[in-house]
């Protein structure tokens, strides 16, 4: 038997390069699942990504995914894609023993907590308060840097994960400190600054954007202070439900918030297609 991508629509072109296209998966060319293949949204044409993988019961456990993901490498390879990533729900398990066999990296996990409906209190000494202007400008600044090194520690060619890192900022910084749909604060102890905290709404759920104790006041438990500070920020938009991704290999960090009840929802893993 053959497993094929029979395409179901003409390849898609964006005005900024992006290409995007549906596929049915096919044996014999009975159909037998489907697939969307398309550029990524922030590294461009150079990177592309499995959206959806689907394989319909009764032809499952047959390979019929593993050739589908193979032949989709082929097609990225003919956009001229150097890498291929892919997005894996945590509660997948098939799915992610493939993913791995085929020889995708775990890169980072999105993980979630639900919230009660009060919000938690902070420690004695410790405080919230919104970003200043003049250290939302430094902040910004010196997060490009941190933001190319943690992409490019983790596979992403230094160019593109500058790129990004660039393009990021200057629309962090466009829209300033006055969106609605952010929350940018400062966390002081004994009225000094040990940290700040990037928190976006977006829909009913919320998500941590960037977490940062202050290098000096490291290991002293501010940054589950940080947690708490973004947990209350989230009650008080009224929403229960808090996001966040953290990179692999970030140990201190996935302890951190395992310890406060966040769960895995999903798994990023890439594989170079060079």
């Amino acid at each position: 038997m053959t497993t094929t991508l029979r395409p179901t629509e003409p390849l898609q072109r964006g005005a900024d390069g992006a290409l995007s296209r549906h596929y049915t998966v096919c044996v014999n060319s009975r159909p037998v699942g489907a697939i969307h293949l398309a550029t990524h949204p922030s590294f461009g044409p150079a990177v592309a990504q499995i959206r959806d993988l689907r394989i319909d019961e009764p032809d499952r456990r047959r390979g019929r995914g593993t050739v589908a993901a193979l032949a989709a490498e082929e097609v990225a390879r003919g956009w001229g894609c150097g890498q291929l990533e892919i997005r894996v729900p945590a509660d997948a398990e098939p799915a992610l023993r493939l993913a791995t066999m085929l020889g995708y990296v775990h890169r980072n996990r999105g993980m979630e907590k639900r919230l009660g409906a009060t919000a938690p209190a902070l420690p004695a000494g410790s405080r919230g308060r919104p970003m200043t202007q003049a250290e939302f400008g430094q902040w910004a600044e010196r997060a490009v840097a941190e933001y190319t090194r943690d992409w490019s520690e983790r596979g992403v060619p230094e160019a593109l994960a500058r790129a990004r890192s660039e393009a990021d900022n200057k629309q962090l910084m466009e829209r300033g400190l006055a969106t609605g749909s952010a929350v940018f604060s400062v966390l002081e102890h004994d009225g000094v600054r040990v940290g700040i905290l990037w928190l976006e709404f977006v829909g009913d759920k919320a998500f941590v954007y960037d977490v940062e104790t202050e290098e000096a006041f490291r290991g002293r438990g501010h940054g589950r202070s940080l947690m708490l500070l973004a947990e209350a920020r989230t009650i008080d938009s009224g929403r229960r439900v808090l996001g966040l991704n953290v990179f692999a290999g970030n140990t201190p960090a996935e302890r951190l918030y395992e310890s406060l009840g966040y769960v895995t929802v999903g798994y990023s893993m890439y594989k170079s297609l060079l």
